[in-house]
């Protein structure tokens, strides 16, 4: 990275501190999105089987209403970001300036570990399990038996479309290219409602219209991160009372909150160029030393056929799994539940590409995200899930068991604990998985703190607000037991509906100054 870059943007994030908390704050934004969350976390501790009744109910409307139209656009999405990368649009370089302000590895690294938080842990070791022991619609009618190396591969394969080239493109490949243009060339601040000046011009930047789109924005991006930070303190305590007989209480899991509430709140304060770097690097040479230990001292044979073979699959099955309709029941609570839960992170998750991205061309930051980043993904799914299949193939229920109930934790060690040195892996595991979860929390933190603020260096108050804000959030509603963390969940996906409208005109918008920036390129 260019050291007067860095000393620059270094100089602007320590100066920050100096503005008072509500200096610069979009109050309406503020109010709006934190009152529904207040409000929210209220209902739930007064009766969470109301608030479950409620959610519920939008939740199927939702996916009833919306299911299908989030399956195209999320297609549509890879499909127009991979044109973009074809011909001269693709070698358009963004931001304003010529020069990359982050270095290509530092670069992947904080992507990756964005998106794939605690999900990338627990989801790798629980989903393949799942889609195992009950095969999902598409693969049921084909044949194939449960218990089978068929059926492992073919759960393989569903996992992949849900973490793969979909759920990566709609985080930032087309949103991303919108927000380069319309903020740092043109000078539009860095708010959701930016994505849809193209469509509505200022009558969306000036008003109540505005402040409904950032609200929405961030209300999906919190509660989408609520959710894995609430879920984290569930899992790590779980795993420490089968590690170290640590008891499993409420108190243990508040003391984990607090821990990680810690670490992501500092590391978003100290800025992109130093604490959310720190943490993803740190997170990637975890995940990499233990992906290598698992794939040279695990089931080799298997991962590596496992990978090719299913994703072949998955590439084949691509447009059928896509688009698939047949079985509304399992596809709300598993495909249109992941689309929910990505679309959230949308905008927000765009805004922060942007932010770490500038002096990238089209074609680097569309194929990073959209194709290179879900390839890894899947492998790291094969790594996990892959050795939980080959040993629940070799020895049928020595994974399968501890997974009854869908208890993500408990299939995470089980794998784990067949590994040689069983014991050093889970806690390198946990560890892993609270360093990917604070990733997440210290990034969708500075996120919100940049919708609040309109800047791209939002100031430590705002950033610090918003950390402890969502780490209270989740103690309040795991305090309501699992419940809560459910209800949370289901939210999720009601909050990704309007955030999905905002999203909708990047089809055309992004091609339209694709085009535009190469021209003016003389490209």
């Amino acid at each position: 990275m260019n050291t007067t870059t860095q000393a620059a943007t270094s100089t602007t994030e320590m100066e920050m501190p100096n503005k008072s908390m509500l200096s610069g704050v979009d109050m309406p934004v503020f109010l709006i999105s934190g009152g529904v969350l207040a409000l929210f976390a209220a209902f739930a501790l007064y009766d969470i089987d109301l608030v479950s009744g409620w959610v519920n109910a939008a939740f199927g409307m939702s996916t009833k209403m919306f299911g299908a139209y989030w399956q195209v656009l999320l297609l549509l999405t890879f499909v127009i970001g991979l044109f973009l990368t074809i011909g001269r649009t693709g070698a358009v370089v963004m931001g304003g300036t010529k020069t990359p302000d982050i270095s290509t590895f530092q670069w992947i690294s904080i992507i990756m570990c964005t998106l794939l938080a605690g999900g990338g842990v627990f989801w790798a070791a629980a989903e393949p399990m799942a889609h195992f022991t009950s095969p999902p619609p598409l693969f049921a009618g084909e044949g194939a038996e449960t218990g089978t190396v068929q059926a492992a591969y073919n759960a393989l394969a569903q996992s992949f479309m849900h973490w793969g080239f979909l759920a990566w493109a709609i985080l930032g490949s087309l949103t991303g290219i919108v927000f380069m243009y319309l903020h740092y060339e043109k000078g539009l601040p860095l708010k959701p409602r930016t994505l849809l000046y193209p469509v509505l011009g200022d009558r969306v930047m000036k008003g109540p219209l505005g402040a409904i789109v950032d609200s929405s924005c961030v209300l999906a991006v919190v509660a989408g991160t609520v959710g894995p930070i609430g879920f984290l303190g569930l899992q790590v305590s779980f795993g420490l009372e089968k590690l170290f007989g640590i008891p499993n209480t409420y108190t243990t899991q508040v003391f984990i909150l607090v821990g990680l509430i810690g670490l992501y709140t500092v590391s978003a304060v100290s800025g992109v160029n130093r604490g959310i770097q720190i943490l993803s690097r740190a997170n990637v040479f975890l995940a990499v030393a233990l992906m290598l230990f698992i794939l040279v001292f695990g089931p080799t044979s298997f991962i590596i056929d496992g990978y090719l073979h299913s994703f072949g699959i998955y590439l084949d099955k691509f447009i059928p799994m896509a688009t698939f309709r047949a079985n509304p029941g399992w596809l709300d609570w598993w495909t249109v539940f992941f689309w929910g839960w990505f679309l959230g992170y949308g905008p927000l998750m765009a805004m922060f590409v942007a932010r770490i991205s500038r002096g990238r061309t089209i074609r680097e930051m569309v194929l990073l995200i959209s194709v290179v980043a879900p390839i890894i993904t899947c492998f790291w799914f094969t790594i996990v899930g892959g050795a939980g299949l080959s040993f629940e193939l070799s020895n049928p229920g020595v994974i399968s068991e501890p997974f009854t109930g869908f208890n993500l934790p408990a299939a995470l060690l089980a794998i784990t604990e067949q590994l040689p040195m069983g014991f050093l892996i889970s806690v390198l595991f946990l560890i892993l998985t609270t360093i990917f979860v604070a990733t997440t929390g210290d990034s969708m933190t500075y996120a919100v703190s940049m919708v609040m603020t309109g800047t791209d260096h939002p100031q430590t108050s705002v950033r610090v607000f918003w950390g402890v804000m969502m780490g209270l959030m989740a103690a309040i509603l795991i305090s309501i037991g699992s419940g809560g963390i459910s209800a949370l969940q289901s939210f999720i996906v009601v909050t990704a509906v309007p955030v999905s409208l905002v999203l909708l005109p990047s089809l055309w918008t992004a091609p339209q100054i694709a085009n535009k920036m190469a021209d003016e390129q003389g490209l």
